[in-house]
């Protein structure tokens, strides 16, 4: 049995610990496991893949709106298997790349093969057994495929398989109503196919504030077909095409049918691979693996990071975590907590959604608040574009004018919030730098500005 120093279990944030380590100490023996492809989940099925489609979406989107400015202009065609196969021939080399770099490292043991614990920092690779004397668990997440009756026997996609699509269906059912059906639904749409969201929620993107839910549901439904409160009982064939019954509390039926099923219900762990608990690494009653405040596991040595903790399922945040545990792992005595009064995210539709910090009715809960509100079109740049509907909304602290939260439904959302985000990680969380700061006139910035000298009670 073969003994590491570091034994990686997943190519995605790990990596930035790995190379971080060899660079002040290349003697140290490090393996690094991957059963995927090489690159972790953001870079080869996840977010920069699916923004690579994305945006010829939203070429298509502007195209379509051009007539609100005068500009008469047509789409003569759509040429989708050109576009999903840039995506996965630019994602295909880029995970080569990194396969290549691992499999010819002088520092690095690579094994491509799934991984268990097989007893204590103790993993089963293939027909090999090795041991770590710390251990990092970057092992991502899966699709959740709730167990509705029929889906095994008709097939479907997931957002994994999703992306592995050449031909493009002239009709899509999406089973679940948050970010992912959001955004493949908007692709798709926006590619020529007929598509349905059915989401058990009574809101589409129900994590978002209602009024921003409402807001994307009235846009989007102008070309998607969006059946919210609904919950999908069973799935079958009709003929050629796939065939969905749904029902809401109310007890009325919806029935559907389109050429293809793609199953958008969020994300659940896979330490059912792992089998954490022959380590005796604890995880929760959903199969996340528990950490304490400094991203350690409960066996020592072992930290985690990622979607594996269930927690916060982005790639900045996992990024964010890889340097913790570099420094609570590797470094000093003096450990740092994670942080995570701050993290952003955002829904790559038209129009655009991001959201940091707290929510209202969170916020209301825990201390006296301000709100303010600002629309787009109350801007000279807003109502130039044509913004209907579109707003950024903060949240203060009455007593201290502490940043507690923004969301921003709108073009450009996920680059006016940054300014938000960037406040919110000094000292004193203070808009003061907004009020100060030139903001340029006409630009889209200003309506950032201005929600907040709208701040007021309720």
């Amino acid at each position: 049995m073969k003994e590491y120093d570091i034994v990686a279990i997943g190519s995605g944030s790990a990596t930035n610990i790995i190379s971080t380590l060899l660079s002040s100490d290349p003697s140290l023996k490090i393996a690094l496991i991957e059963k995927d492809e090489p690159g972790g989940i953001c870079l080869t099925r996840g977010c920069i893949p699916s923004k690579m489609i994305l945006y010829p979406a939203e070429i298509v989107s502007t195209i379509k709106k051009a007539n609100l400015f005068g500009i008469y202009a047509k789409i003569k065609s759509i040429d989708f298997q050109s576009i999903m196969e840039d995506m996965r021939e630019n994602i295909g080399e880029k995970s080569k790349g990194i396969e290549h770099s691992l499999h010819n490292s002088e520092h690095i043991d690579f094994y491509p093969e799934p991984a268990r614990f097989v007893s204590n920092y103790t993993l089963q690779v293939g027909k090999k057994k090795i041991k770590g004397n710390k251990i990092l668990l970057c092992t991502g997440s899966k699709p959740h495929v709730p167990p509705i009756k029929g889906l095994e026997n008709i097939g479907y996609l997931t957002s994994d398989t999703f992306l592995k699509l050449e031909n493009k269906p002239e009709s899509l059912i999406i089973v679940g109503g948050g970010y992912i059906a959001a955004e493949y639904g908007y692709f798709m749409a926006m590619m020529g196919t007929e598509v349905h969201i059915v989401g058990r929620n009574k809101r589409l993107v129900p994590d978002e504030e209602p009024e921003i839910s409402h807001v994307l549901k009235k846009k989007l439904s102008d070309h998607i077909n969006i059946h919210t409160g609904y919950e999908v009982k069973k799935v079958g064939k009709k003929g050629t095409t796939k065939a969905i019954l749904a029902e809401n509390k109310e007890g009325k039926k919806l029935k559907l049918t389109a050429e293809e099923i793609l199953i958008a219900t969020g994300r659940v762990s896979n330490s059912d691979i792992l089998q954490p608990e022959n380590s005796d690494i604890e995880t929760d009653k959903r199969g996340w693996i528990k950490v304490d405040k400094y991203l350690q596991t409960t066996k020592p040595n072992i930290w985690a990071m990622g979607d594996v903790t269930g927690k916060h399922m982005f790639k900045h945040v996992a990024n964010y975590e890889s340097e913790l545990v570099y420094r609570n792992a590797f470094g000093s005595n003096k450990k740092v907590p994670v942080d995570y009064h701050a993290v952003p995210h955002a829904i790559f539709t038209d129009p655009e959604i991001a959201g940091v910090g707290m929510k209202e009715e969170e916020a209301r809960k825990k201390t006296d608040i301000l709100v303010g509100r600002t629309s787009y079109t109350d801007t000279a740049k807003g109502e130039a574009i044509k913004t209907d509907d579109c707003f950024v909304k903060v949240i203060v602290e009455k007593s201290t004018y502490r940043i507690l939260g923004t969301h921003i439904i709108g073009p450009q959302a996920t680059v006016l919030i940054q300014e938000i985000i960037n406040l919110m990680y000094t000292k004193d969380m203070s808009p003061v730098p907004i009020f100060r700061g030139m903001h340029i006139h006409p630009a889209l910035s200003e309506v950032v500005q201005k929600a907040f000298y709208n701040l007021h009670g309720h």
